[in-house]
C-alpha cells in the first residue's frame, strides 16, 4: 500500500509537470503520512541534511565550479579549436571534431548537459555551416555531450558510489577508472554513426572557436552574461593554404594544454593518492580560476561574482535533488520495498543474462523520464542487489547504470541535452528527436557491451590496481 502511494504519486507529479526534486519530496512525504500520520514528517530534515552534508559530495559543487570557471576562461574554446586540428581536415572531421572535443570537455566537466553548453555555441553552427542537416547537428551535439557523466571525473559515479556503499562497498577512484574506456567506446560508436549522416550542401570552411565562450547555464540564470564573457580568441580555418596542418597543430595544442592538463591534474592527485575525490574537485576549481586569471587572461575579476552564481545555482539545483531523493529512498528502505521489488523480479527469471536485459530495459524507461541522479537514488537499491544475486560484480552494475542513464539524456521526453542542443540550435525539439536514432542505437549497442562483457568495466582498474 505504501509503495503504491509513493510512486503512484510521484508518477501522478511528474505527468502533471511537477520538477523532478520536488516530486520526490511530495511523493515521499505523502508516503510518510501515510505510514504514521503527519508526526513521521518529522524525520525529513534530518535526512535531508544528512544526505547533502556527506562529505563525499562535496565534490559536486566544486567540479561544477572548476566547469564554470573554465568555459568563462575560453578553455573549451581551445579544447575545439586543437580537435579541429587533429581531425577537421578529414571527410566528416568537423563532426569528428564534436565526438573529441566533448570527451576533452567531459574529462573536466563531470556533466552532460554543462559539456553540450560549453561546445554547442561553436560547433552546432559551423556542422549546419558544411552541410549537415540541422537535426543531425544538434542530435549529434547532444548525444556526444553524454559522455559528461561517464568520463571521469563523473557526478554520476560520484552518487552511486555514495548509494551503493549502503550494502556494497567501491571506491570513486576505481569507477573513475572503470569509465574510461566506455567513455571511449561510446566516443567511437558516435564517431562511425556519425560517417554515415547526409550531407545536404557542399562543404564550406568553418571558422571555430571565434565566438564567445559559451555559458554553462540559460541566459535566464546569467542574465545579461554575454556581456561579461569573453570574446574573440582564436579563429580557424580547416583550409588555410599558408598554414601547414602541423604548424597550426602545434599552435592549437599549445593553447589548449592548460586544457589538457586538468584531467591529468584531477585523475593524476586521484589515482597517485596524493588528493581524495573531494580535494582534487578543488583543486581543479582553483587550477581553472588561475588559468582563467593569468594564463588566457579572458575572466576578469568583476566576473567573480556572476560565476559563483551560476556555480551555485547548478549546484543547488543537483544537491535538491539529492536531497529530495534521500528521503525518497528512505521511505523505499524503511518499507522494504526495494527488497519486494528484487525478489519479484528474480523470481521472473533465474538466467543471469535475461535479468541483466530486464534491468537495462527498466533503466532505459526510467532515463527517459527522470534525471541521472534521482534515478540512482531510486534505483540502485532494488537493481543492485537484483544484479548482485545474478553474478554481476558491483564496478559492472555502475558502469552499465551510468552509461543506460547516460542515454537517457537524449531520450525524450525529458532528455535534458536535447533541450540544451535544441536552445542553443534553435530548432525544434521534435526536430531534433527526428535525428537522434543513430547515436541512440550506437550508444544501446555500447550499453550492451558493457552489461554483458564484465572486462571493459573492470580490465583498467585491476590493471592499475584499484
Amino acid at each position: 500500500m505504501i509503495g503504491a502511494i509513493l510512486f503512484g504519486s510521484f508518477l501522478v507529479l511528474l505527468l502533471l509537470g511537477v520538477p523532478v526534486a520536488f516530486a520526490l519530496g511530495v511523493a515521499a512525504c505523502c508516503a510518510l503520512v501515510a505510514m504514521g500520520g503527519f508526526g513521521e514528517l518529522s524525520i525529513v530534515p534530518s535526512v535531508f541534511t544528512a544526505s547533502v552534508s556527506s562529505e563525499t559530495l562535496l565534490a559536486i559543487p566544486f567540479f561544477i565550479l572548476a566547469g564554470v570557471i573554465m568555459e568563462y576562461a575560453g578553455i573549451s574554446r581551445r579544447l575545439v579549436d586543437f580537435a579541429q586540428a587533429c581531425v577537421g581536415r578529414r571527410k566528416h572531421g568537423l563532426a569528428i571534431v564534436v565526438v573529441v572535443a566533448a570527451f576533452f570537455f567531459s574529462a573536466i566537466s563531470g556533466s552532460g548537459p554543462a559539456t553540450v553548453a560549453a561546445i554547442g555555441s561553436i560547433l552546432i553552427p559551423a556542422l549546419i555551416r558544411q552541410g549537415y542537416r540541422p537535426r543531425h547537428a544538434t542530435s549529434l551535439l547532444a548525444t556526444a555531450g553524454s559522455m559528461g557523466i561517464i568520463v571521469p571525473p563523473s557526478v554520476a559515479f560520484i552518487i552511486f558510489a555514495v548509494v551503493v556503499s549502503d550494502y556494497e562497498g567501491v571506491s570513486i577512484v576505481r569507477l573513475f577508472v572503470a569509465g574510461i574506456v566506455p567513455g571511449i567506446l561510446l566516443a567511437v560508436a558516435l564517431m562511425i554513426a556519425s560517417l554515415f549522416l547526409p550531407r545536404t550542401t557542399a562543404e564550406q570552411p568553418v571558422a571555430v572557436g571565434g565566438g564567445a565562450a559559451s555559458g554553462g547555464a540559460s541566459e535566464s540564470e546569467v542574465g545579461d552574461a554575454d556581456e561579461d564573457r569573453p570574446r574573440g580568441g582564436v579563429t580557424e580555418q580547416p583550409d588555410e593554404p599558408h598554414r601547414p596542418a602541423m604548424k597550426r597543430l602545434a599552435a592549437t595544442f599549445g593553447g589548449a594544454i592548460p586544457g589538457l592538463l586538468v584531467p591529468l591534474i584531477i585523475l593524476g592527485g586521484i589515482y597517485g593518492g596524493i588528493v581524495t575525490p573531494t580535494e582534487s574537485a578543488v583543486v581543479a576549481a582553483a587550477y581553472a580560476l588561475l588559468v582563467g586569471l593569468f594564463v588566457y587572461r579572458e575572466i576578469a575579476v568583476r566576473q567573480l561574482y556572476r560565476i559563483l552564481v551560476t556555480a551555485a545555482a547548478q549546484s543547488a539545483v543537483v544537491m535538491l535533488i539529492v536531497g529530495a531523493a534521500s528521503v525518497f529512498a528512505y521511505v523505499v528502505t524503511a518499507n522494504q520495498i526495494a527488497e519486494t521489488v528484487s525478489d519479484l523480479l528474480l523470481g521472473l527469471t533465474g538466467s543471469p543474462v535475461l535479468i541483466v536485459l530486464l534491468a537495462v530495459i527498466v533503466l532505459l524507461v526510467v532515463g527517459a523520464f527522470i534525471d541521472a541522479v534521482s534515478a540512482l537514488y531510486l534505483f540502485v537499491p532494488i537493481i543492485a542487489p537484483v544484479l548482485l544475486e545474478a553474478g554481476v560484480d558491483v564496478t559492472t552494475i555502475g558502469v552499465m547504470m551510468v552509461v543506460n542513464l547516460a542515454l537517457g539524456l537524449v531520450t525524450p521526453p525529458v532528455g535534458v541535452n536535447l533541450f540544451v542542443a535544441a536552445g542553443i540550435a534553435k530548432v525544434p525539439l521534435l526536430e531534433v528527436v527526428k535525428g537522434i536514432r543513430p547515436f541512440f542505437f550506437a550508444g544501446l549497442a555500447v550499453v550492451l557491451l558493457v552489461a554483458y562483457v564484465p572486462a571493459l568495466s573492470n580490465w583498467l582498474p585491476d590493471l592499475l590496481g584499484f
